[in-house]
């Protein structure tokens, strides 16, 4: 039998995920992270990007996060993530719509605008087409 860890994946709005994993891939700030069951503990900060939970049943789930905290314990993973979705329920309009006003504002030279949020406003949302766009390539692999 396979080692098994828990997972929980969590935004401030719900819980996105609760449940038993052989493998889990974050997105950490210093990159990405993969932890199996007995990991050391840590805690880090998460970037925008996908975090990936590979079930016992051989499925792997992929989520959105865009930021948050990551705390390993050796039998428990827990993604507390500023928001967080299923790539199966991104809204590519809407991502697609956030990216177009994003690249606008940055070309707006009139000083009006914070180009800082600007940015991250355009690479979570850049971030979200890829999680999405994986999600699309490789849906055999993921959950049923």
């Amino acid at each position: 039998m396979a080692m098994i860890i828990h997972v929980d994946i969590v935004s401030a709005e719900e819980e996105i995920y609760s449940g038993q994993a052989e493998m889990v891939f974050a997105p950490a700030e210093l990159g990405e992270v993969g932890i199996a069951p007995r990991h050391a503990p840590f805690l880090a900060r998460l970037q925008a990007g996908e975090v990936r939970v590979k079930t016992t049943t051989g499925d792997e789930l992929p989520f959105f996060v865009s930021g948050g905290m990551i705390e390993v314990q050796p039998h428990i993973v827990t993604v507390l993530a500023d928001t967080a979705v299923r790539a199966r329920d991104i809204d590519e309009a809407a991502a697609l719509e956030a990216k177009r006003r994003a690249e606008e504002a940055l070309k707006d030279r009139s000083g009006k605008i914070d180009y800082a949020k600007a940015q991250a406003e355009l690479a979570e949302a850049i971030k979200q087409l890829q999680v999405l766009e994986r999600y699309k390539k490789d849906k055999g692999r993921f959950e049923k």
